[in-house]
């Protein structure tokens, strides 16, 4: 999806041993421990789960779900003002997760998915294992956010009955250097062992600390799956990365993002849903789908109502938002719409409008009394 396709080369320094977190010591055991168990996982992978249907299927009883970006990055180009570690977590520290969970009641949507963070290397939950991994020394130079706003919005949430779901890119923040070079990640089709081993521990730590309340991960930028994810070397692959994300929730419904695809597909068995990112709906091409479910993973379309993923004014009209809707719920599927956010973590009144007509035309309880017209 958004801005993980160009990314650029760095050098691969050795990685440390334990003996390297001095200034940490409460936590060095813990990270010892996610890296063995990262390296059981790579000697003895998890086969396929056969609840790969059950994990999802309240994705299909749900039908629709938002989702947002609320990134450092871009919001220092929407807002125009540079970023910085205290200015994130002032915009963190002053998102508003009850207005945003009464807006997202209002319209009936059942589940909401929020990006944890992308290329700038800034996130909106704290993750001890990062920090030590790119070199953190201390709180006040962490771009982690000292809230934890999944674990802050999932409350809200939850009081309304809807579900959250987190989205994290499947490489390193390729705008912050320093992170890519301590995570060893390289650009483009390469096998990336020693990346991955550290980017599932990090997932772990995370998932660890949420434990049930993400229902599911959304993973970007699996451009290369053959390279990265297929190998047959007793490395790590498709079912390490999925096991790290349900570290702490096993029932967590796991998608792999390749990029737009039109043709609907699912990436690997390892996978619960299919992530569906299509940036023209219109092109959506659902084929062999058998009651919600294709090749093992349930039915999904994620595409966006602003001019750009998470960014500028409504783009379609309010009949084409039905439109498309209302095709994936033909085929069983559940439909995402990405919505942007305002500085305050909510949505602007022409969003939250075609929001609920997605949830009128789903027949989404909590909506209200139907609204026609073309805008």
């Amino acid at each position: 999806m958004t801005r993980m396709k160009k990314f650029s080369s760095f050098s691969r320094p050795v990685f440390r041993s334990a003996s390297f977190f001095p200034l940490f010591p409460k936590t060095a055991a813990a990270i010892a421990l996610a890296f063995a168990a990262a390296l059981a996982l790579m000697a003895f992978p998890a086969a396929p789960s056969a609840r790969a249907s059950e994990r999802a299927a309240w994705m299909r009883e749900a039908r629709w779900g938002v989702m947002s970006h609320f990134l450092a990055d871009w919001r220092a180009r929407t807002d125009g003002e540079p970023m910085s570690i205290a200015h994130w977590n002032e915009l963190v520290d002053n998102f508003n997760v009850e207005k945003l969970a009464d807006q997202l009641a209002s319209v009936g949507a059942k589940y909401y998915l929020l990006t944890i963070g992308q290329n700038s290397g800034y996130y909106l939950a704290p993750n001890a294992t990062y920090d030590k991994l790119t070199g953190v020394t201390s709180p006040e130079t962490s771009k982690c956010s000292r809230r934890d706003l999944v674990s802050d919005l999932q409350s809200a949430l939850a009081k309304r009955g809807i579900r959250l779901m987190v989205y994290l890119p499947s490489g390193a923040p390729v705008g912050d250097r320093a992170a890519v070079r301590a995570l060893e990640f390289q650009n483009g089709a390469h096998r990336n062992r020693e990346f991955q081993v550290k980017w599932e521990a990090v997932i772990r730590d995370w998932s660890l600390r949420w434990g049930g309340k993400v229902s599911g991960w959304w993973f970007d930028g699996c451009y290369w799956p053959n390279a990265m994810y297929r190998a047959d070397d007793g490395g790590p692959g498709f079912a390490t990365f999925a096991a790290a994300a349900r570290a702490g929730n096993p029932d967590a419904a796991v998608g792999f993002n390749p990029g737009v695809v039109y043709r609907t597909l699912s990436m690997t068995p390892c996978e619960d849903y299919i992530a569906g990112e299509i940036d023209k709906p219109a092109l959506w091409s659902p084929r062999r789908v058998v009651d919600g479910m294709l090749d093992g993973a349930q039915v999904h379309m994620l595409s966006f109502l602003g001019e750009r993923w998470g960014m500028g004014k409504p783009r379609f009209t309010n009949d084409q938002v039905v439109e498309y809707s209302r095709a994936v719920m033909a085929q069983k599927g559940a439909i995402t719409w990405d919505t942007p956010l305002q500085k305050d973590g909510t949505f602007a009144p022409e969003f939250l409008a075609q929001l609920k007509l997605a949830g009128e035309a789903l027949g989404a309880e909590n909506s209200e009394t139907p609204r026609t017209g073309t805008k």
